[in-house]
C-alpha cells in the first residue's frame, strides 16, 4: 500500500532551477531515490539516499547540479535541480525500496515502489 506522489515538475529555461517533491505514505524505506526517462531513451537512475542519512549517490550527468534530500517530518523526498540543461528534460519518478540483492542501484528492476512521475521540460 506504499504510495509515492511526485510534484514540482514543469517547464523552465536552460540554466534555471526546479525542485521536485515526492510525498510518501509509508515509513520507512531502506532507500529512496529518483529516476528519469526521456522519450526514446532507457530509464536511468538519477540519485538515491539511504533512510538514515549518509552520503547520497548521483549519476555522473547530474553531479554538482542536483541534490537529493529527505524531510521525515513532512514525509517528503526532494530533488533540487540547478543549472538545468535541455538534456535534463524527462519524466522524473520517485522510487523507494531498494532490493538488498541488487547489484546496481541504477537498474530500474532493483526498486520495488514507483510513483507516477512528473514531467520536467527544459527549454533552450
Amino acid at each position: 500500500q506504499a504510495q509515492l506522489v511526485e510534484s514540482g515538475g514543469g517547464s523552465v529555461q536552460a540554466g534555471g532551477s526546479l525542485r521536485l517533491s515526492c510525498a510518501y505514505s509509508a515509513y520507512s524505506y531502506n532507500y529512496m531515490g529518483w529516476f528519469r526517462q526521456a522519450p526514446g531513451k532507457e530509464r536511468e537512475g538519477v540519485a538515491r539516499l539511504y533512510w538514515s542519512g549518509g552520503i547520497p549517490v548521483y549519476a555522473d550527468s547530474v553531479k554538482g547540479r542536483f541534490t537529493i534530500s529527505k524531510d521525515n517530518a513532512k514525509n517528503t523526498l526532494f530533488l533540487q535541480m540547478n543549472s538545468l540543461k535541455p538534456e535534463d528534460s524527462a519524466m522524473y519518478f520517485c522510487v523507494a525500496g531498494l532490493s538488498r540483492s541488487a547489484t546496481y542501484w541504477s537498474a530500474p528492476e532493483s526498486w520495488r515502489y514507483w510513483g507516477q512521475g512528473t514531467q520536467v521540460t527544459v527549454s533552450s
